[in-house]
């Protein structure tokens, strides 16, 4: 069964101008990953510091082994330098269809 993970990020007000670089270099080994379906980007309307990405998973072992190689070194991204806070990760299963 695929997930969704909810990746929500506050960003360093003094990092937004380096921000999509950063997040782009990021998801195109995230994409890369086996077992990803695709991630989105979504921007605060009203808050330029504020972004969530919305990753779509094959299913909870693909995303649960990608969550562990992001924390070795060859997984390990420029995110945090650019973060105010750590992120927040929600998954969710996604439902059959109702």
């Amino acid at each position: 069964m695929s997930i969704l993970a909810l990746l929500d990020l506050t960003l360093k007000p003094e990092s937004v101008a380096d921000a999509l670089a950063v997040i782009h270099e990021t998801l195109t080994a995230t994409r890369a990953f086996d077992g990803c379906l695709g991630v989105e980007v979504l921007m605060d309307a009203h808050d330029q510091t504020h972004i969530v990405l919305l990753e779509r998973w094959e299913s909870a072992a693909s995303d649960a082994a990608y969550r562990a190689w992001r924390t070795t070194a060859a997984g390990a991204s420029g995110l945090r330098t650019i973060l105010a806070t750590p992120p927040l990760l929600t998954t969710y299963d996604v439902a059959p269809d109702i």
